[in-house]
């Protein structure tokens, strides 16, 4: 188990990025957040095994469709045993 903290950047508010994100997650097994941040980026948080989550970050430097996504800052992090995907409130 893995747990990956990441910060989206670019035109991915107002695109459905984090109810995507949620579904992307759930398909895949892993567990976490998203939320919006109010500087505009997205903000998500991933656990579960090793190639799961690298899969999502991958999937997070594309986005949904009518996502651009410039940049994507990646921070690994002690897992907390997290269960669910949940989309969090703006903070």
């Amino acid at each position: 188990m893995i747990r990956k903290r990441v910060v989206i950047t670019g035109e991915v508010q107002g695109v459905y990025y984090r109810d995507t994100c949620r579904r992307v997650a759930r398909a895949a097994g892993v567990a976490g957040w998203v939320r919006n941040r109010p500087d505009r980026s997205v903000e998500a948080v991933f656990e579960g095994p090793a190639e799961a989550v690298a899969d999502l970050v991958g999937w997070t430097r594309v986005g949904p469709e009518l996502a651009i996504v410039d940049r994507v800052d990646v921070h690994d992090e002690p897992v907390e045993g997290l269960t669910g995907f949940d989309i969090r409130p703006t903070g």
